[in-house]
């Protein structure tokens, strides 16, 4: 059997000698991001996300960690931090899987057949249950504001102004609670 860091090198391989654009990190094949484009048929067809990857030292007998970095908005992705949840990868690993797997089967059928009752997005799961076409216009505004293919090359950039937007009114409705006295 041939060792982990074969295999590693063996899958990230395939991963970029697919059709998926990989941009490794520091030169290495333990952490990269991922363009990743949405599924035909779903909400998500049309949208691409930069998806980050980390392979633990024992990959494949460990599961690789995934998080979308551009903003998605779907019942099983936290909103906040883009981790997934989704039991083939976190609990349900296996060696006989490989990365064009995550890419090619998981992914996309997370976003297909989203599970509103084991949310890591409480918001996007309440919607979808309670208001099936809000929650789908909610998923197409998102695609349309975040996940545009011109987006993924400037996300590190408006992801830092967002944060010194929500920084500033932050302070501001602090200082607008602390000016108004209780009658």
């Amino acid at each position: 059997m041939s060792s982990p860091s074969k295999r590693r090198e063996m899958d990230v391989m395939k991963l970029m000698m697919s059709d998926y654009n990989v941009e490794t990190i520091n030169d290495g094949l333990n952490e990269f991001n991922v363009e990743f484009h949405g599924p035909k048929e779903s909400l998500y067809e049309g949208g691409v996300w930069k998806v980050h990857v980390e392979l633990p030292e024992s990959y494949p007998y460990k599961s690789p960690s995934i998080g979308f970095i551009t903003k998605i908005y779907h019942p099983n992705v936290d909103q906040l931090s883009g981790s997934v949840c989704l039991d083939v990868i976190n609990q349900k690993w296996s060696p006989m899987f490989d990365l064009l797997n995550v890419f090619e089967v998981f992914l996309p059928q997370l976003l297909l057949y989203p599970n509103p009752s084991d949310p890591l997005n409480g918001d996007a799961a309440s919607l979808m249950m309670k208001d099936k076409k809000q929650y789908d216009l909610k998923v197409k505004e998102f695609c349309e504001r975040y996940a545009k293919k011109e987006n993924i090359t400037n996300q590190d950039e408006e992801d830092s102004d967002d944060e010194d937007i929500s920084s500033e009114e932050n302070e501001s409705s602090d200082d607008e609670i602390l000016g108004h006295a209780d009658p």
